[in-house]
């Protein structure tokens, strides 16, 4: 399992990344405390550690220096958003940056797509009877092979990985085809109901009035 530390110092927000990390599958530890996440690091191995700027006792950038020999790939989560600050994080070694407020969708992507360079993501994710081979690409249902257009999966990668989670059409579109959304959403409503009927979903992705779908499981 996937190993994530969280280094936040407001406890509503540690709480809500803790949350939803965890309904995808991550393994999640929390300190609100810099010199606290010194000393986990040094006791733990963390595939990734998300982390705060304004720390107490030893902030964000100092706490950088500390984790950067260990190569832990690390994204910034702060309210600090001049550019000298985000040029400054990235310079002492931070993977990505991310501005408060955010969308969880958001973070869960950037997540994902950090882990994916390091090559830590989960190779295989079940829920119920449907196992995704990530590598290979390969969707099954029942032990019996689903044929999935490559948008298709893509669309079921991200409602597995945000499941719960009411997601807007434009987050869909955006996140799946890679382009802003321009309001046409029979795009996305059609591969929905594809995707439902391929995997017998059509009573666990749902439709939420004036947002969007959200996988319920």
């Amino acid at each position: 399992m996937i190993n994530i530390l969280i280094v936040e110092d407001e406890q509503p927000i540690s709480n809500l990344i803790r949350v939803n990390l965890t309904e995808s599958g991550y393994c999640c530890d929390i300190t609100d405390d810099g010199m606290q996440a010194a000393d986990m690091i040094e006791q733990n191995r963390y595939d990734l550690i998300l982390l705060d700027i304004m720390l107490p006792k030893v902030n964000g950038y100092e706490l950088m220096e500390y984790i950067a020999p260990t190569g832990t790939p690390v994204i910034f989560i702060t309210a600090k958003n001049d550019v000298a600050d985000r040029v400054k994080g990235l310079h002492l070694g931070a993977d990505d940056y991310i501005i408060k407020p955010f969308e969880i969708v958001e973070l869960l992507a950037r997540v994902e797509a950090v882990l994916r360079r390091y090559n830590k993501g989960e190779n295989k994710i079940s829920i119920g009877d449907v196992e995704i081979d990530t590598q290979s690409r390969c969707v099954k249902k029942g032990g019996r092979q689903v044929d999935l257009t490559m948008k298709e999966y893509e669309l079921l990668l991200l409602f597995i990985r945000n499941k719960n989670i009411a997601l807007f059409r434009e987050t869909i579109f955006e996140r799946v085809w890679q382009s802003d959304y321009l309001g046409d959403t029979r795009t996305v409503d059609l591969h929905v109901q594809r995707l439902r009927k391929k995997l017998g979903w059509e009573k666990m992705i749902v439709a939420v009035y004036k947002v969007g779908y959200r996988l319920e499981y």
